[in-house]
């Protein structure tokens, strides 16, 4: 391995980082904790023997906030990398391989709170005789149900002050990866309204490429659990219950057919309830469904249609549903640009 690529550098990072995201997620729901199930394939007589290594899964259940969340921590070996990786990377084959990551996914209760994911990893594929090839990847994107323009505005302009220190075009440029990547191309729609989404990231050097990943995972609380704040106590009905837990039939649709990390852990032969935990505890589906021409739940869908959330807004672009502070945001936004 190349003496600059240090993959105990980020293994340390990475379970630092689960440890402080955990911590506030559970000071912001107030009530319930998050279960550590500390697991080894060593220790695993059922696991496959494909991989090696071991994680820290650790999911929140019925809390006050947060339906469920699950924040893992995974470090895995194996001797070949499996299709989901080596599919559009062909000379990767062959290559025996370390996979480190924090992935999470939260889901409140409360359809006025948008679901959250956020993955950061590091891959290394070793074969005897060649130079390593390594890679960063990583990102965070929102799915709200009844999505206010100051969260998504917000949303992304902590993603945008995350990406700065590293060039003006790499905002725009993973926005865009986000965009096209969350996408249900089997029902031509998005999956949420973005955020960042990056990977096969190693051309800036392993140094600057691992301060990437670090400013992407510690500005993930930044960025989300504002909205939460704002969002918490906005009372609900059970036709928005209903609503919420049909649109998260979208979301599992996404992460069980087109989700690469999904995808790499069944195929590698990873821990099934491990990977599986991202899926919501409750969700349901309907028959060719569609929502009331002009009703809140068909609002969604006007959102859904990806654009540039940062550039200045203009008043005419409000609409006269978003409330007092949306606007004071906008005027926020208007006067920092100089609008």
């Amino acid at each position: 391995m190349s003496t600059d690529v240090s993959s105990a550098a980020v293994k340390t990072y990475l379970l630092a980082l689960q440890d402080r995201i955990c911590t506030a997620l559970e000071r912001e729901d107030g009530v319930a904790r998050f279960a550590e199930d500390a697991w080894s394939r060593e220790d695993d007589p059922s696991a496959s023997k494909k991989l090696g290594g071991g994680g820290r899964t650790r999911v929140l259940e019925r809390g006050a906030v947060f339906e469920q969340a699950g924040v893992n921590f995974s470090h895995v070996s194996g001797a070949s990398l499996p299709p989901s990786a080596t599919d559009s990377r062909p000379e990767l084959e062959g290559r025996s391989f370390e996979a480190l990551g924090v992935s999470l996914v939260i889901h409140p209760e409360n359809p006025h709170i948008p679901t959250s994911h956020a993955n950061v990893r590091f891959f290394i594929a070793e074969k005897e005789g060649e130079p390593p090839v390594w890679w960063f990847g990583g990102g965070y994107d929102l799915t709200p149900y009844y999505p206010v323009r100051e969260d998504i505005v917000a949303w992304h302009r902590t993603a945008q002050e995350a990406c700065e220190p590293f060039g003006d075009d790499v905002y725009p440029r993973y926005k865009d990866w986000c965009d096209r990547y969350f996408h249900l191309r089997h029902r031509d729609e998005a999956r949420g309204v973005g955020g960042l989404f990056f990977d096969d990231l190693n051309e800036w050097g392993f140094e600057r490429s691992f301060a990437f990943l670090q400013a992407v995972g510690d500005s993930y609380l930044d960025a989300y659990l504002p909205v939460v704040r704002r969002r918490r106590d906005t009372p609900w009905t059970e036709r928005q219950r209903a609503f919420q837990l049909y649109r998260r039939g979208r979301y599992v649709e996404f992460n069980l057919v087109y989700d690469r990390g999904t995808l790499f852990g069944l195929q590698s032969g990873g821990r099934t309830e491990s990977i599986l935990m991202s899926l919501p505890p409750l969700v349901s589906w309907r028959y060719n469904w569609q929502p009331e021409p002009g009703s809140e739940e068909a609002r969604l869908y006007d959102y859904l249609k990806p654009r540039d959330w940062l550039k200045s807004v203009s008043y005419t672009h409000l609409r006269a549903h978003e409330t007092s502070s949306m606007i004071s945001y906008a005027v926020f936004c208007l006067k920092k640009r100089g609008g």
